[in-house]
């Protein structure tokens, strides 16, 4: 069994004294792990980092077994990417949450927008917007996607000032307001399609705020406390980080 395809590097484990257990993210094979002979030594390590793009080859008797891949690097990120706190934390967020993905099943649209992301990390406000939109379609792709559209109360399509906590759906002003308390901030970026979220959308420290607060929201009741899954540090610390470039940042 053969396959060859372009991915991303989402995690690495040592694997015996010389070999590397690397998993990636592809676009038509999903979440793939494979053995790389020698992945430990100086030639080959440094392609073996999170975020760098490569070409593979993953070879095995049979397509159920781990198998071993071949690699070639095409976009070496890591290096800069550890640069900032703030792209560190928000790397190792993106990769631990993209390993809550099913093992070989394809995510064309998450693998497509992680290869963006990653490429606008370092700017705190475009890289905050591109992040929140990634959670949006991760929940989507996990079964768990919000409705953003139209009103749950009334259907109206203006106005969508919150997001329900129970059923995930958007909430305009004149419905939701005896029950604004209870409810979720919903961001105006948040409300376009991902594909009219342009790389150059700049948005505010509360808008930040509100977005991850209501991402993380549904990402914990409906996937990390079911699957009883330890909620990843990175992400928070991303979030404080984000704060504190915010804060500085002139609006």
């Amino acid at each position: 069994m053969q396959w060859q395809a372009e991915g991303i590097v989402i995690g690495t484990r040592k694997q015996g004294e010389n070999n590397i257990l690397l998993e990636v993210l592809t676009p038509d094979k999903g979440r793939c792990l494979g053995l790389v002979r020698g992945g430990r030594s100086r030639r080959q390590q440094p392609a073996l980092q999170l975020g760098n793009h490569l070409n593979l080859t993953w070879r095995a008797r049979l397509d159920e077994h781990l198998g071993f891949f071949t690699v070639e690097p095409v976009q070496l990120r890591a290096a800069h990417l550890m640069q900032t706190a703030r792209a560190i934390h928000g790397l190792q967020s993106l990769c631990a949450q993209v390993r809550l993905l099913p093992e070989r099943d394809p995510h064309p649209n998450l693998f497509h927008a992680l290869d963006v992301i990653l490429d606008h990390l370092e700017d705190p406000r475009i890289g905050a917007a591109l992040v929140l939109r990634f959670e949006l379609e991760l929940l989507n792709d996990l079964g768990f996607g919000l409705d953003l559209t139209e009103c749950a109360a009334t259907g109206t399509t203006d106005e969508l000032v919150w997001v329900s906590p129970k059923s995930g759906r958007a909430v305009c002003k004149t419905a939701g307001l005896p029950y604004a308390s209870k409810l979720l901030t919903l961001p105006e970026f948040m409300k376009a399609p991902q594909s009219r979220l342009s790389q150059d959308v700049q948005i505010s420290k509360e808008d930040m705020e509100a977005g991850f607060s209501l991402t993380g929201y549904f990402l914990f009741k409906y996937i990390y406390e079911p699957r009883g899954i330890q909620w990843p540090p990175a992400r928070d610390s991303y979030i404080t980080a984000l704060k504190k470039d915010f804060s500085d940042l002139k609006d």
